[in-house]
């Protein structure tokens, strides 16, 4: 079996934690709760990439990292989950998330040590090659891409990288997709510190 992701991929996630890479028509965006957010406009599709950066002050990058990682955990604090697991599809290892549309994709999280720092890095990227049936009536979602990169800020929060593009494809039109990346990469990070602050609680209870 490929590798899903090259090493390049994951030194390039880390890296940008140090040095932004925003040449190539990138912009800045908007800023909310100290974090700022780049946006490349994509004229293909006529959608966004983005580009996130900041710190994230009331958790851990251990334990960002880990309530990224648990599916079960996500269907608790995720209010747009209808249905998240993780199997195996004849012979292909895969998540399948629905939302109002469905994504079914491949991850990957490395804990790097570089030069005394601890970061990890999760990369995800759609899986149109897994043999999942797409659902009737349900959007499937084939050009996802996600990086994820965060370390200690020195103190008690996480310093944060995230790379993200999403094309739904169909008919949707291209400015309700992009407002919803503009008001959903906000709300996400709000509700992943609420999910960090209860993540030890969850772990207890299971």
């Amino acid at each position: 079996m490929s590798l899903r992701f090259t090493e390049e991929e994951f030194q390039d996630a880390w890296k940008e934690l140090d040095e932004p890479q925003l040449e190539g028509g990138w912009e800045f965006f908007t800023e909310t709760m100290g974090v700022k957010i780049y946006r490349l406009y994509d004229k293909e599709t006529g959608l966004y990439e983005y580009k996130v950066f900041g710190v994230l002050t009331t958790c851990t990058p251990e334990l960002c990292a880990d309530v990224y990682m648990d599916l079960a955990y996500r269907k608790q604090w995720d209010g747009y989950v209808k249905e998240l697991y993780e199997r195996d599809f004849d012979g292909h290892a895969a998540i399948y998330w629905e939302s109002k549309p469905q994504y079914v994709y491949v991850r990957e999280r490395r804990d790097l040590s570089v030069e005394g720092r601890k970061i990890s890095v999760v990369l995800a990227k759609s899986s149109p090659a897994t043999p999942c049936a797409e659902k009737s009536g349900v959007l499937r979602v084939k050009d996802y891409k996600q990086s994820l990169a965060m370390e200690t800020d020195g103190g008690c929060g996480t310093k944060v990288f995230m790379n993200y593009f999403d094309n739904p494809g169909g008919n949707i039109p291209t400015w309700l997709v992009n407002w919803a990346a503009k008001t959903g990469v906000p709300s996400f990070l709000t509700d992943m510190q609420k999910a960090c602050s209860g993540y030890s609680n969850y772990c207890q209870k299971k």
